[in-house]
């Protein structure tokens, strides 16, 4: 199932249906089941993503963690994206992260920038959605305790990223 959000806007989340955050949820269950299995899928495996962030972050190293275990490759972009100038150098910026990237997170930059690369690019361009403060974020205590709630988050993440580019 493709979650019909636009992910670069997380203010977007909140309009999520019942249902969809249902199948959202779900899928996040069979693969933390899978997890506790110690069988996780790599239905990621081939895709790469990046992400744009500061180094050594705790948001930085769940999205890369989440990734990887779905067998994508994850790079980290460290550029200043924040300091474009007009919309042609955003527009080149979306085309060249398409022709590398499935998907890319962005951590800590202008939101109105990440909303420009993401009308720009054609793929999915996340606006902080490993981040703690994420409206995605507050699911994670819905899937109980079998798992702490940093693996939790990371299901959730997980079955996010699966919906909008697996």
């Amino acid at each position: 199932m493709r979650f019909p959000i636009h992910i670069h806007d997380p203010s977007a989340f909140e309009a999520l249906l019942p249902e969809d955050e249902a199948a959202l949820l779900q899928r996040a269950r069979v693969l933390q089941a899978a997890w506790l299995r110690r069988d996780v899928p790599l239905q990621l495996k081939g895709k790469n993503l990046g992400i744009f962030c500061c180094e050594g972050s705790e948001d930085e190293a769940l999205f890369q963690r989440a990734a990887r275990e779905l067998g994508a490759h994850v790079a980290t972009l460290r550029p200043a994206l924040s300091s474009l100038g007009g919309h042609g150098e955003i527009r080149h910026t979306g085309q060249i992260l398409s022709r590398f990237y499935d998907a890319v997170e962005c951590q800590g930059m202008a939101a109105d920038v990440v909303r420009q690369i993401g009308r720009e690019a054609a793929i999915p361009v996340y606006d902080g959605l490993a981040c703690a403060s994420h409206p995605s974020a507050r699911l994670a205590d819905r899937l109980g305790e079998l798992a702490s709630p940093a693996d939790n988050r990371r299901f959730v993440l997980q079955a996010l990223l699966l919906g909008s580019i697996g």
